[in-house]
């Protein structure tokens, strides 16, 4: 201690610091009542500065005699501890029972109260540093050990305070952080060396006193503001804002704001102001203008200690404040008076270019110009498109205009903006000026003046009839005269030519209304006027001919072909005719229908009767009977023209007969196409003979069918080693037995429909169910002249079989199938001549008694 270079200060007036660290008061009237708190600053002979707060209090001591007990400063510094070696550290007791020596322990009416600790933060030790002692007024008597409990002792943090167990001397071990940690609740204990409890836990409260260690700190590096040009003083532009981390509640944490520099300094350097406690920056002079300045950059400084630039600590931020556009500068033109020229009869071009010139921010309603014709243009020939990019004005023509009619103009244009100007800013003279367009003379091409042009003929009129005149009009008047050429351009039929010089139309053809070329009555052709001119130039006109009917085309009947009944009660209708023709009316209907007076036949059997002025009835005279045929029937039709003209048509009429409803019947459209009666006979029976051959076909393959479907169902012949009887042809029953089924001479492969039926009347062709007999085997390859044996032996059997049918039958022994190995029966002996016994039959039984009567000559009935 005692260096003189170092320097104190102290920020209270009564309290003061010697050079050697001690603290006295500087005059009466010091008083420590309440305690009391300063801030110590001591700086070096290098600038260096050290900081430190101090509080000083008084604490009651309970007796005379009990040193121990008083509390001196908390931030004490080692020298002012050295020089007050004889006082003991501060002491805290036990609020418990107090011992008396005569009385015994006596029973304390009212606990201490345990004033709280308090610690600086950031101390720089040294460590561990003793803050307060503990003890208990039983620790003469007995050993005593004390602890601590609570958050910084044994709960986390740990560690940050301990205690002495037997001195009770209670020390911080580390730098406190208030703006980590505000304050601390331990509990302090004393028990004997059994660890009983001797006192009631008392409550420690450490509170961790605010140094200013931390600077303000802006929410931003760079605020964004903007502010109109011309805003009158007072004007709010934005807000800055700041937070200290020191205690707010003392001027740690109090911050001010002030402006340290404004860029640029136009049109003066403190444009703004900053209210120190909120942070408001508003305007405090006129003279705003984005044209001269379009952005402020503004300084903030914050700085807490309320401000105090020697011991507060600061931080800075910078504020951007954008002047924003208002609409105080109205358009101005760049001259007074245009100029521009424009040919004649172009559109869409621009002929003169405005520039304007606006001091606004551009590219914006302030800025962007319209432009208006406000004289000159009566008739709407021009208007002015604005450039988006440059701003110009470009007049361009909209309607043609003729250099005969107007050589030029002379317009007056104003300009204004797409916003309204602002308030108390007037328009300026140059936001209107003048506009001269000059007409360019062009040639212009020669033109008709009527267009199309009409005109009526009567159509036939002969080649080289002059028409009319078609000539046209150069429209350049006020020039040379010049000459004007005539051509054809497009004469479909080629009826027409045209006078080169005078563009007189004569015609090269006769004229027909009814031609393909003519529509509607209307004949049209093109012509082309070209005139001398530099570049020459050529117009074209219509002309359009209305051809008038004349009556130059007879009327032709319709219809050309018809039919007919041969009876006139069987055709009360007749057959309607009428005509057609090219003409129009009235060189046209009402038609006159007349018969021949040649050949005479015609008007004998033919009659013509009117229905309308266009139509007529065609038919047989009553009575008249026509054969069936074709017949042409010649008429004679006469138009309503002056004079008619008429034509002898002929219509050819089938004459059929026909059935009660008036229409033809098949044969006699056939008659009536001209076939006789022996022919229409002939082809008939044709007919009836094709369609009995393919009868006759159709039976034939179905019988075949049916015989393959038969051959079938029997068994191969090549697979059976019975004897087989070759079958070559099937004669049939008798008279009652020529209704048969083949199925049932087949022999069924199993009994068992038979047998599961019931007992009753049975089929007379039914086979009992009894056991068959056995007929003789046939020899694989049998002899031919044992074929007679082997037949008289299966008659034996047949005879005597109780299950063959009871009557004559087609008896079917077996299917011998396509071939047999067997000769053939005709190698039989028999013969139809001479005496033959045939008694014999009457021995086969009653199968053969029919053929022994027809042989043997029986008694006849």
């Amino acid at each position: 201690m005692g260096n003189e270079a170092v320097v104190f200060h102290s920020s209270d007036p009564i309290f003061s610091v010697r050079t050697d660290g001690f603290i006295f008061a500087q005059r009466e009237g010091a008083s420590l009542d309440e305690p009391v708190q300063f801030k110590l600053t001591a700086s070096g002979p290098h600038t260096n500065v050290w900081e430190t707060v101090v509080q000083l209090a008084l604490i009651d001591l309970p007796s005379p005699q009990q040193n121990e007990n008083e509390v001196t400063e908390e931030e004490g510094k080692a020298a002012e501890r050295k020089e007050k070696k004889e006082a003991p550290p501060p002491v805290i007791v036990f609020p418990g029972s107090a011992r008396n020596s005569t009385k015994g322990l006596r029973r304390q009416k009212r606990d201490w109260v345990i004033p709280p600790i308090n610690v600086a933060e950031n101390s720089r030790g040294p460590f561990p540093q003793m803050l307060v002692s503990i003890r208990s007024d039983q620790d003469q008597d007995i050993s005593i050990r004390y602890s601590i409990t609570g958050v910084g002792a044994d709960q986390p943090p740990n560690e940050v305070f301990n205690i002495d167990p037997v001195l009770g001397k209670m020390f911080v071990t580390k730098p406190l952080d208030r703006e980590h940690r505000s304050s601390y609740h331990l509990r302090a204990h004393a028990v004997d060396m059994n660890g009983n409890q001797v006192e009631n836990p008392i409550d420690l409260y450490i509170f961790v006193i605010d140094m200013n260690d931390n600077r303000p700190e802006f929410k931003n590096q760079v605020y964004n503001g903007s502010v109109d040009e011309g805003s009158k003083p007072g004007t709010f532009v934005m807000h800055v804002s700041a937070f200290d981390a020191d205690d707010n509640t003392t001027a740690n944490g109090m911050v001010r704001y002030r402006i340290l520099s404004q860029t640029p300094h136009s049109p003066i350097p403190n444009m703004f102001t900053i209210n120190s406690e909120t942070g408001d920056i508003v305007t405090v002079a006129p003279g705003l203008d984005r044209e001269k300045v379009s952005q402020y950059t503004i300084i903030v400084q914050a700085t807490d200690m309320e401000g105090n630039l020697n011991f507060g600590l600061s931080n800075t931020a910078t504020a951007i404040i954008t002047v924003k556009d208002i609409n105080d500068n109205p358009p101005m033109l760049t001259s007074r008076t245009f100029s521009g020229e424009v040919p004649e009869n172009r559109v869409d071009i621009v002929v003169a270019n405005l520039t304007v010139i606006d001091a606004d921010q551009p590219h914006s309603p302030n800025w962007n110009a319209i432009y208006r014709i406000i004289s000159g243009d009566p008739s709407g020939h021009f208007t002015i498109r604005t450039d988006p990019v440059s701003n110009d004005g470009m007049v361009t023509v909209v309607k043609p205009v003729d250099f005969e009619m107007n050589r030029a103009f002379m317009l007056t244009v104003v300009v204004s903006n797409q916003a309204h100007l602002a308030s108390g800013i007037q328009s300026s003279l140059q936001s209107t000026a003048g506009v001269t367009i000059s007409v360019q003379d062009v040639n212009e091409p020669p033109y008709f003046p009527t267009n199309p042009k009409h005109i009526r003929f009567e159509e036939g009129v002969p080649a080289g009839t002059s028409l009319t005149t078609f000539s046209a009009s150069d429209p350049d008047r006020l020039q040379m005269q010049q000459i004007i050429r005539y051509s054809k351009l497009n004469d479909p039929a080629d009826w027409l030519s045209i006078n080169r010089t005078n563009g007189q139309i004569v015609t090269t053809a006769m004229l027909d209304r009814e031609s393909v070329y003519v529509k509607n009555n209307i004949y049209e052709a093109t012509f082309l006027a070209t005139d001398n001119g530099s570049p020459p130039a050529s117009g074209t006109g219509t002309l359009q001919i209305y051809l008038i009917d004349i009556n130059d085309n007879p009327p032709a009947l319709i219809p050309r072909e018809s039919q007919i009944c041969e009876r006139m009660n069987k055709n009360v209708n007749g057959v309607n005719i009428t005509a057609a023709d090219a003409d129009t009316d009235p060189n046209a209907g009402p038609f006159v229908f007349e018969l021949p007076n040649f050949p005479s036949s015609i008007r004998r059997n033919w009659t013509i009767s009117r229905l309308s002025g266009d139509y007529a009835r065609l038919g047989l005279r009553y009575q008249v009977y026509l054969e069936p045929g074709v017949y042409e029937v010649p008429i004679i039709v006469s138009d309503s023209g002056n004079p008619p003209l008429s034509n002898r048509s002929v219509i050819k009429v089938k004459v059929c007969p026909c059935d009660e409803n008036g229409d033809c019947t098949t044969l006699g459209a056939v008659a009536a196409a001209g076939l006789g009666t022996g022919a229409i006979i002939s082809i008939l029976i044709c007919i009836i003979i094709l369609l009995s051959m393919v009868l006759l076909f159709v039976v034939w393959i179905k019988r075949r069918e049916k015989e393959r479907q038969t051959k079938q169902l029997l068994i191969d012949p090549e697979d059976d080693v019975r004897d087989n009887i070759l079958k070559y042809d099937e004669e049939g029953g008798g008279e009652e037995d020529q209704d048969y089924d083949l199925s049932q001479l087949q022999q069924p492969d199993s009994l068992e429909h038979i047998i599961s039926k019931p007992p009753g009347v049975r089929r007379v062709d039914e086979r009992p169910i009894i056991p068959e007999s056995q007929y003789p085997i046939r020899p694989v390859v049998p002899h031919p002249g044992d074929i007679g044996d082997f037949i008289h032996e299966g008659l034996r059997a047949a005879d005597n079989d109780p299950t063959a049918p009871p009557y004559d039958s087609l008896l079917v022994f077996d299917y011998e199938g396509s071939g047999s190995t067997a000769g053939s029966v005709s190698s039989l002996n028999s013969s139809s001549t001479g005496d033959q016994d045939y008694d014999y039959l009457n021995d086969w039984g009653p199968r053969f008694k029919k053929l022994a009567d027809m042989y043997g000559g029986g008694d006849e009935e």
